[in-house]
């Protein structure tokens, strides 16, 4: 164990320092008010332990701000608003008997797919083509186009395209077709275990994406095993039923206002499939 504990700041904190604020020219307090609207105030940690939501719950969210309080390695950028550093500062970690390890790092999806993008570029040259991607990226994002006839439609599809996603979203749109057809898997698990060494905090971002079922049942067992004999802590965000099955991982379910800990077998989304197959039951029979 290297965490204890991690606090947010509540909704009084929050809302103390965004009445100290003057400006008042911002549309967003990201990532103020997006825990605490869920009571989401205290995380106290076990070796292995699972934040669970749908998209918005803030899983990610939260387990952005834990990196950024441990200092943990990280590659991808990240959603960091202007407010992040404030609502970090404001934030407390308690951590256990030991300092947390340089070699510690935060794993997220796009880590997994630049790492896949770079595989497929010693095979077939795809790093070419993001490169284009990016230039055509910031082109269309910061271009002053103006529809002028019919002709100019697929550029101005673009350019809204480009304006509406994060620069890794917008290659990934653009190259998804192509990583799918020389993928099997196989080169996201392999990124796990490369990255994910002995005595470290691990903080995990949705690790099933890019992982067939097959695949995440290994990165379970990997988990597990790193967990129990190799001296490592997890933080996890995820709704894979697989990794959520993790045997004592504490399951913070953000699903839930005010959020609760719950056993996986309770997850709603967990119940869905058990339902879905427990209706097929004749069917494997």
């Amino acid at each position: 164990m290297y965490l204890d504990y991690f606090i947010f700041p509540d909704a009084d904190k929050e809302f103390d320092f965004l009445l100290s604020i003057k400006r008042t020219c911002y549309s967003s307090y990201y990532p103020f008010q997006i825990l605490s609207a869920r009571g989401f105030e205290r995380i106290d940690f076990e070796p292995v332990t699972i934040l669970y939501g749908g998209n918005g719950s803030g899983k990610t969210t939260a387990l952005n701000v834990i990196a950024e309080k441990t200092g943990v390695k990280r590659d991808s950028i990240y959603n960091r608003s202007s407010f992040f550093p404030d609502y970090v500062d404001l934030s407390y970690m308690g951590l256990a008997d030991r300092d947390i390890p340089a070699n510690s790092r935060i794993i997220s999806s796009d880590d997994v797919f630049d790492y896949m993008l770079n595989i497929r570029n010693l095979n077939e040259g795809i790093d070419l083509k993001r490169q284009e991607l990016f230039d055509e990226y910031l082109d269309a994002k910061y271009s002053d186009f103006q529809l002028k006839s019919m002709a100019d439609y697929d550029q101005l599809k673009k350019i809204n395209k480009a304006r509406r996603k994060t620069q890794s979203r917008f290659v990934k749109s653009e190259l998804m077709d192509n990583v799918r057809g020389f993928s099997n898997g196989e080169s996201a698990y392999k990124y796990f275990t490369e990255k994910i060494g002995e005595d470290g905090l691990y903080l995990l971002d949705e690790p099933e994406n890019s992982l067939s079922p097959k695949r995440q049942l290994e990165l379970k067992a990997f988990i597990e095993d790193s967990a129990r004999f190799f001296g490592c802590q997890f933080v996890i965000s995820t709704h894979s039923p697989f990794l959520l099955s993790i045997p004592g991982a504490k399951i913070y379910d953000l699903d839930e206002d005010p959020v609760d800990i719950k056993r996986w077998t309770q997850l709603e989304n967990v119940r869905i499939y058990y339902e879905f197959f427990k209706s097929h039951l004749d069917d494997f029979e």
